[in-house]
């Protein structure tokens, strides 16, 4: 019998916020697979607002600046719960799991 897997942290939360979380044997299975694809969105999102940032950042008016923000927030946000993701899985990888 083998150990049980660690729980994925998806790239999505639930209602009200909650983390969501997948349970599964199957790696390529279709809700990792949606993961998977909706993680590479967000990052290449985050990277396409962070360039906007820095060419706009130096002339935005502030009620711009307010939006820019909240924006690099979000896709902070976003990079950060796929980084927290992927290094569960590779402590479970890296303790046998």
């Amino acid at each position: 019998m083998t150990a049980p897997r660690e729980p994925r942290l998806l790239p999505w939360s639930g209602p009200e916020g909650k983390p969501c979380y997948l349970v599964t044997d199957d790696h390529g299975g279709p809700v990792s697979r949606l993961a998977d694809t909706t993680e590479v969105t967000q990052l290449g999102m985050g990277a396409e607002l962070l360039a906007h940032a820095r060419e706009v950042l130096p002339g935005t008016p502030p009620g711009e600046l307010r939006y820019l923000a909240e924006r690099l927030a979000e896709s902070l946000a976003n990079a950060l719960r796929v980084a927290e993701s992927r290094g569960r899985r590779l402590e479970a990888v890296d303790s046998g799991g």
